[in-house]
């Protein structure tokens, strides 16, 4: 479940924190939980149920040999810079180089990523398909991969652009969806689907 915020406004000036600053208030407030700006919304949403936390898993399973034979790293819940005005996402999945770019503390620059994975959920269908896709490309994320076992389909975007991915390819889950390099690699979605 998820719950979409409005910013409150001061009641004499109409004014309001910005969005940016509602943004870390709220994640200051609710650290336990999944709090992003979406499309303009701030979202909070709950942690993940288990079977969520399997298709991770079962993702990471077959990353890892690669991720630790070349120095990358894995990170979940980290937020990512896109750019001014956009987003901030914190995907599933994110795999970085050694030493990405880093804007302040907590957030990766999209062009650093190797790997932005998003596991939809019910409340999520729409922006991890819709939204998240469009921001990430505007943000150079190179890979964007939606596991979705609701509508039981893998999607993999690649060559991103200002007006979304270039390039996409999307499997049934069980059939094998190939990631292309860096990664080189053949992920076996049939252990994904549940």
């Amino acid at each position: 479940m998820s719950i979409v915020l409005d910013t409150p406004t001061d009641a004499e000036t109409g004014e309001g924190p910005s969005l940016e600053e509602r943004y870390q208030q709220l994640s200051d407030q609710w650290p336990d939980r999944k709090v992003e700006i979406v499309d303009d919304r701030i979202v909070v949403r709950e942690v993940p149920t288990t079977a969520h936390a399997d298709i991770i898993f079962r993702l990471l399973l077959q990353l890892l040999p690669m991720v630790t034979e070349r120095g990358w790293k894995v990170w979940n819940d980290v937020a990512l810079f896109l750019g001014p005005q956009l987003g901030r996402y914190r995907p599933d999945v994110l795999v970085v180089p050694p030493d990405p770019g880093l804007w302040g503390e907590d957030h990766v620059f999209g062009k650093d990523t190797l790997l932005v994975a998003e596991v939809v959920s019910k409340s999520s269908a729409h922006d991890d398909h819709e939204v998240k896709p469009r921001g990430c490309a505007r943000g150079k994320v190179p890979l964007y991969l939606v596991i979705d076992t609701f509508a039981g389909r893998v999607r993999l975007l690649s060559r991103p652009g200002d007006k979304g991915y270039d390039h996409e390819v999307e499997v049934r889950l069980g059939e094998p969806l190939e990631l292309p390099a860096p990664w080189s690699l053949t992920l076996d979605t049939a252990v994904l689907g549940g």
